[in-house]
């Protein structure tokens, strides 16, 4: 019997943004969808206008499980995480750890296809997860002060600088392409 899957169903338990008041409170689970989403449009659009030849379904699923260690840890808000070198690198242990207590959690014969989502190593699609990952950030802070609440508008400032310095072009493409629409309402979606 394995409960790997039994753990994963619990991301829809975690909240994030525990901080601060949400209009639109988040689960890892929901995060995890939307990271998925961004990283493989990210993916796409390097190969489609920026030369690349990365497999975005790949990026896709390295995202789907970036935050799985979360069922374990819980999500550490920003503020403690990256408080200092520290306490950042002795939390990245701990998803780590976490991420190889889950992988014990799998089946033998599927535990090398497991291990290499849990704690992958591909340095050219790790990045673009990571950017997702901000990219996501940035839009619930659009979500949440576009619904009033003031409380997310020092996080867009200081998200919007993050993905703004981004040296990945695709990251670029993305704000100028999709982020402007996420201050429209419905009806100006049309």
């Amino acid at each position: 019997m394995s409960h790997f899957f039994a753990y994963l169903s619990r991301m829809k338990f975690i909240k994030r943004w525990g901080l601060m008041r949400n209009a639109h409170p988040e689960n890892v689970q929901e995060h995890s969808l939307r990271v998925a989403q961004i990283a493989h449009a990210l993916a796409i659009i390097r190969n489609r206008k920026f030369g690349g030849s990365l497999d975005a379904n790949r990026v896709a699923v390295l995202a789907l499980y970036h935050d799985a260690s979360e069922v374990l840890t819980g999500d550490l808000p920003s503020p403690v995480k990256y408080f200092n070198p520290g306490i950042r690198e002795a939390y990245h242990d701990i998803e780590s750890k976490a991420c190889e207590r889950l992988l014990q959690m799998v089946p033998a014969e599927l535990a090398s296809d497991y291990a290499d989502v849990l704690l992958p190593d591909d340095k050219d699609l790790v990045p673009l997860v990571k950017a997702a990952d901000k990219l996501c950030a940035y839009m619930k802070c659009l979500e949440e002060t576009a619904a009033g609440n003031r409380e997310f508008s020092q996080a867009e400032q200081t998200l919007k600088r993050t993905v703004s310095a981004s040296e990945l072009p695709e990251v670029g493409y993305f704000l100028e392409t999709f982020i402007p629409s996420f201050r429209l309402t419905l009806d100006e979606l049309g």
